[in-house]
């Protein structure tokens, strides 16, 4: 009797310190998760009425033709193109057209007064006026139709996506000669940047049956 006490007394303490154990590791590895900051994005919206009558009226089938090339030019690093740069095609690229209504209208000039994109302040259409849009793929030529439209104003915009590559010259190392010179090592590094240009344009169609040619960029 005595001893399966002592059995039993051995046991819970067994228990026992195995628990206190237990419990210090899970303190000792507890860790505390810094949560991901959201990145502060400020987007702004036309205050006018969007009147979706006349942007569906706009949009209605016509007889005139909008023709196009889209493409850009790859720009220095004050934000210009040279005279002659060699043109980059939109390649299987959307290009959207929009119906230029006084809430478009009001939404450009917003766009250009309040938007900063390194900011992060992004000037938006509303989703309903969006929606009241064509859309066009281009070719590998940069090439794009839209049939069948009316005569109005509209705004035509794509966003084209193309890959710069540079090389540079990497430090190495030093070696010392015999004679006591310094000899600086380099080796020749390749790299590549990502950009997106934002190509749009106004087009007018000022009758029936007309065909229009434009330049996007």
């Amino acid at each position: 009797m005595n001893f399966q006490l002592k059995r039993l007394t051995s046991f819970y303490r067994y228990v026992l310190l195995l628990a206190i154990f237990l419990t210090t590791c899970t303190s000792a590895i507890a860790q505390y998760k810094e949560p991901e900051e959201k990145e502060k994005v400020d987007i702004i919206y036309p205050e006018a009425a969007f009147d979706s009558l006349q942007a569906k009226k706009m949009l209605a089938r016509g007889t005139a033709t909008i023709k196009g090339v889209a493409f850009t030019k790859i720009k220095n690093s004050l934000g210009f193109s040279p005279l002659m740069a060699e043109r980059i095609y939109a390649n299987q690229i959307k290009v959207v057209l929009l119906p230029v209504t006084p809430y478009f209208e009001e939404w450009h000039k917003l766009r250009d007064k309040k938007e900063n994109l390194k900011k992060k302040r992004y000037v938006y259409l509303s989703d309903e006026a969006y929606r009241y849009r064509l859309e066009a793929i281009t070719n590998s030529k940069g090439k794009f139709t839209f049939p069948e439209m009316k005569p109005g104003k509209y705004f035509l915009q794509g966003i084209l996506g193309y890959t710069t590559t540079g090389s540079y010259n990497e430090y190495t190392g030093s070696g010392y000669s015999n004679d006591g010179y310094t000899t600086d090592y380099y080796q020749k590094k390749q790299y590549s940047v990502a950009h997106e240009d934002r190509i749009e344009t106004f087009v007018e169609v000022k009758a029936d049956g007309e065909l229009v040619n434009i330049k996007l960029k």
